[in-house]
């Protein structure tokens, strides 16, 4: 009997192994939120989270990110809709029974108390000795590298050090969720991509699920497994960087992620899934159909990467080819930027950006001389125009 229950349990480990666990950790469910009568900040917002994932709400300021961490952290309650935390109903669950870890923006760290002291105090409240958290403690450290900050005081600590240290605080009491509202907002730029990849490598030691708002698109393609794009209070759009990327399902989405050429111009004809634009500038161009319908206003989207650009005619470049008027080289480093200007004859002019990699040949492209530029079909998006 025992050799069957061993076989057994080695049997479903192995099952679990093929067809793992897809219980969610966290399932926001048609969350409503508004304050003082006025208009939804959050609207019907349904999210699922994994259990060790990564998922970053992204969305300009208003978007509703903060207010939906602090509806999932129990600071604020919902109008309507549900939260659950692994199955369990959270709505009028004090924050403090729900066993997340919150990082602000602010930091919010106790300013009287010692960099030590602030990293103890959720173990201290939990009723942790002293041993314990001493333990806890001295590992956190080690992982942030914050040995010999103990005794100082908030004030006395640099904005990233800072942000470490609430960071500490959020994660020493083993928290199966971390929210992060913002956190590297105020960090200049080389500081801010230290402390993502930071948190990215904890995040992978640790495997704690995380929950991240954030306006930085960068980060968000940085820290994430998942990202979810806000507008209004509503998901646009759920999914991996490169599927947000590549497959974007609005024009509030694809200039989300990325740069992206917006041309804006009327569907004259579609065939199979292929749209055949007249832009407001003049030229007519092919994209592929994403939301649109014949003889509806639309926006072109291309990415600057998948614009090719010669100094040639459109005529000699071939079928789709637009004439353009190359205006500007910007060499930034990793790439060069042209900007180009298309436009027939009594129609507004359009600028287009390329990208090309640096120390490619540009091969007689010059400020002022005409070229010609062109695109697949499939790699440009025909979206309604945002509202």
């Amino acid at each position: 009997m025992p050799g069957e229950i061993s076989k057994a349990r080695g049997f479903d480990l192995a099952l679990q192994k093929v067809m793992p666990m897809t219980l969610p950790l966290v399932r926001l469910s048609r969350l409503r939120k508004s304050f003082d009568g006025g208009r939804p900040v959050v609207r019907d917002l349904s999210l699922e989270i994994a259990p060790g994932e990564v998922v970053t709400l992204l969305g300009p300021s208003g978007s509703g990110k903060t207010t939906t961490l602090m509806l999932l952290a129990g600071f604020e309650r919902p109008d309507a809709g549900d939260i659950e935390i692994e199955g369990r109903p959270m709505v009028g669950v004090p924050p403090y029974r729900r066993g997340i870890g919150v990082v602000l923006q602010t930091c919010a760290l106790f300013p009287h108390m010692t960099v030590a002291q602030n990293v103890a105090f959720p173990l201290s409240v939990r009723g942790l000795s002293r041993g314990e958290q001493g333990e806890r403690i001295g590992r956190m450290f080690a992982m942030l590298r914050l040995g010999g900050l103990e005794e100082r005081l908030p004030a006395q600590l640099s904005t990233g050090q800072r942000q470490f240290v609430a960071l500490a605080r959020a994660l020493v009491f083993q928290p199966r969720l971390v929210l992060l509202d913002d956190p590297l907002g105020t960090l200049d730029r080389p500081l801010r991509e230290q402390m993502q990849h930071a948190i990215h490598d904890l995040q992978q030691r640790l495997g704690v699920t995380m929950l991240c708002a954030t306006r930085d698109q960068a980060e968000a393609l940085t820290l994430s497994d998942r990202v979810a794009v806000l507008a209004d209070g509503r998901v646009q759009q759920v999914g991996t960087p490169q599927e947000l990327y590549e497959h974007p399902v609005n024009a509030f989405v694809a200039g989300c992620i990325g740069e992206n050429n917006c041309l804006p111009g009327s569907v004259e004809a579609i065939e199979d899934d292929i749209a055949r634009v007249r832009l407001a500038a003049g030229p007519i161009v092919e994209a592929l159909v994403v939301d649109v319908a014949e003889g509806e206003r639309c926006v072109v989207s291309v990415r600057p990467e998948r614009v090719a650009v010669a100094a040639v005619t459109a005529e000699e470049m071939g079928e789709g080819a637009v004439a353009a008027e190359l205006r500007q080289v910007v060499y930034v480093g990793d790439h060069v930027r042209l900007r180009l200007q298309i436009g027939l004859r009594g129609a507004d002019p359009a600028e287009v950006v390329v990208k090309r990699p640096a120390g490619a040949p540009l091969a007689g492209l010059a400020p002022g001389e005409p070229v010609a530029l062109a695109w697949a079909p499939h790699h440009a998006r025909a979206f309604r125009p945002e509202e």
